[in-house]
């Protein structure tokens, strides 16, 4: 498996594909990084050459925030939003939706499996006796 910026990417998927393992790398990136580099995209990732492997790790970790230094920035950017105190901030110190979607119904990503609460007794238990 060929190694790009400390993350094996896949041998047996094309090159245009295979760079998306890296985290902050998507189909756009992709693209400009294979142009930029000029390697074929439809390439598969274990017929790439060592020069061709050193030249696209130089040029994502010369123009592009990836992997580590990302997600460390992503934490550094909702711990602000956490000790500022404002309305997102609290939204993530809480753990739910951020983003204005509905709680009502459909926030299980965020809010987790579902916590049954006890109902109220049925009326006609209430007026017998």
């Amino acid at each position: 498996m060929p190694r790009i910026v400390g993350v094996d990417i896949p041998n047996d998927k094309p090159v245009w594909i295979a760079l998306r393992y890296i985290y902050g790398v998507g189909p756009h990136i992709a693209e400009q990084v294979l142009k930029e580099a000029n390697i074929e995209p439809h390439t598969k990732a274990k017929d790439l050459t060592e020069d061709e492997l050193s030249r696209l790790a130089d040029l994502i970790q010369r123009n592009y925030q990836v992997e580590g230094e990302l997600r460390r920035m992503v934490q550094s950017n909702i711990t602000r939003l956490r000790d500022i105190a404002c309305y997102r901030g609290l939204r993530h110190r809480r753990g739910l939706p951020v983003r204005g979607q509905r709680t009502r119904t459909n926030a299980r990503t965020r809010k987790g499996p579902k916590k049954t609460v006890a109902g109220k007794k049925g009326v006609k238990e209430m007026h017998r006796g």
